[in-house]
């Protein structure tokens, strides 16, 4: 089940809506900018939840800056329950690698560098390779290219020298 992908139990769509962030293929919607108080379209177009239907950016951007969130986490669980079905669909039909590979591309905007790290390690413990889709490599090939040394080198080169400074610097203030 392409390690549990349909069996999993969370409060993320719900938790997501009470900080007014709508979920779609296309990645997170933050409704409470600004953007959102005028926009006469829906969460996502595609979307055929009731909220998508019958509610605007804006009036859902009123109600969550009300601290009204249902709206939004029905549409949210209504987004998890349609993409766990395809998901399922995809792993029936063998082609859950290219299914993967598209959200994922949508998600991020297409921008191969927007991929963070942690999903590109998740996938490729799923065996899914987002060669072409991120521009980073799983972890492992970083540790691999230093000869299997375990240290700050590797760490660095595989997030960045500037997280490894923000770490060791967040570090430092709670030893403080």
């Amino acid at each position: 089940s392409a390690l549990g992908c349909d069996m999993y139990d969370s409060v993320y769509p719900t938790r997501t809506a009470r900080f007014g962030v709508a979920l779609t293929d296309r990645g997170t919607l933050r409704l409470k900018h600004a953007a959102c108080a005028s926009d006469p379209r829906p969460i996502d177009p595609d979307c055929p939840c009731l909220v998508c239907a019958r509610h605007t950016r804006a009036y859902l951007h009123a109600t969550i800056s009300r601290g009204l969130p249902s709206l939004v986490s029905y549409h949210n669980v209504a987004y998890t329950q349609r993409l766990t079905r395809r998901l399922r669909a995809a792993i029936r039909a063998g082609t859950l690698p290219g299914f993967v590979r598209a959200f994922v591309s949508a998600h991020f905007g297409g921008d191969p560098a927007a991929v963070p790290q942690w999903v590109v390690d998740a996938l490729d413990v799923a065996g899914i390779d987002l060669t072409g889709v991120a521009d980073l490599r799983p972890a492992h090939d970083y540790f691999e290219a230093f000869g299997g040394q375990r240290d700050g080198d590797v760490v660095e080169y595989a997030v960045g020298a500037e997280a490894v400074a923000a770490a060791d610097r967040a570090g430092a203030e709670q030893d403080a």
